[in-house]
């Protein structure tokens, strides 16, 4: 039981992660019916940039308390994504609007590379160690260890969540998404500005993977320029397996892609004698996702268009 209850924890720090990313996939999809493949490779971005951060910090600024260094690192790395995302919306999707579908996706997939090639040219491409700025001391739960990181992880997580939901569903901007998802062409007639409620989504979308990508860090302490690729795959499969373009989906997604993950890497790795498992924790989450689009298409919560963002 106590093996059960850490590796829900640890599906939960992870499904987290997961469906931060996610929420970035399924508003762009939501908006613009587009799989931003380069998306996780802004996590990658957030992380390098957070590292960044708190390497200049230990040398100006050494003084400073490890939440505080992580809360700059975070601060910093949000507007450096928004702006990276900013620059591959208006750069290598805007002409591709109204483009066969093949298009985009191809162009997605480029961007990813490219991302990965600046970022390789720039902090290299052996992997690099994370600071380590909080506590280590764990805390137990139920017979469960979780860390402060972790905790950090899961509220922060939980706050960008709720303030994710409150924006679409609550606030002028969130309406006009929701117009631009029904239809651009009546949301424009209406006075809404379908390009800058592109950007702002991209925007958004870019903030939460900078979070992601930061605590991502720092809960593995260690980071290298390909580091994006699976996470965002995985995100992406969280995004579809809650319903693509549905952001209540693409949390509840990343959650149970993350704790079938931990689950089939450790608790049934210990059941079958470790024939099954670390080494091969991808093949439980993405054997659930063949059996649930099987089953339901459209996905654990299916697609409301009126809800997409």
């Amino acid at each position: 039981m106590d093996t059960f209850i850490q590796q829900i924890l640890n599906g939960l720090v992870l499904g987290s992660m997961y469906a931060l990313v996610a929420l970035g996939y399924t508003m762009v999809y939501g908006v613009l019916n587009l799989i931003n493949f380069a998306h996780g490779d802004v996590l990658m971005i957030g992380a390098m940039i957070g590292l960044s951060i708190l390497n200049l910090l230990g040398v100006y600024a050494p003084g400073l308390p490890g939440y505080l260094q992580l809360g700059i690192a975070i601060i910093g790395a949000i507007p450096a994504c928004m702006i990276v995302n900013i620059l591959i919306e208006r750069i290598a999707y805007r002409r591709l609007r109204n483009a066969p579908r093949l298009a985009p996706l191809i162009t997605a997939i480029g961007v990813s590379y490219l991302l990965q090639t600046f970022a390789m040219m720039i902090w290299g491409r052996n992997p690099l160690p994370f600071p380590q700025l909080l506590p280590t001391d764990p805390i137990m739960v139920g017979g469960a260890v979780i860390t402060v990181t972790q905790v950090l992880l899961l509220v922060l997580a939980a706050i960008s969540m709720f303030g994710l939901v409150m924006l679409v569903e609550r606030t002028r901007m969130g309406r006009a998404m929701r117009a631009v998802a029904e239809n651009p062409r009546v949301a424009g007639l209406m006075g809404v500005d379908s390009n800058k409620i592109i950007v702002a989504t991209f925007a958004i979308g870019a903030a939460l993977a900078a979070v992601a990508g930061v605590m991502w860090g720092a809960n593995y302490a260690s980071i290298q320029f390909a580091m994006g690729f699976m996470p965002g795959l995985k995100a992406f499969c969280a995004a579809v397996l809650g319903g693509i373009g549905n952001i209540y989906g693409a949390m509840i997604g990343g959650i149970v892609l993350g704790i079938i993950e931990a689950l089939g890497a450790g608790y049934i790795g210990e059941l079958t004698g470790g024939f099954l498992g670390s080494h091969y924790q991808d093949i439980f989450a993405f054997i659930v996702l063949i059996v649930v689009l099987t089953v339901r298409p459209s996905g654990i919560m299916g697609e409301r268009v009126a809800d997409r963002a």
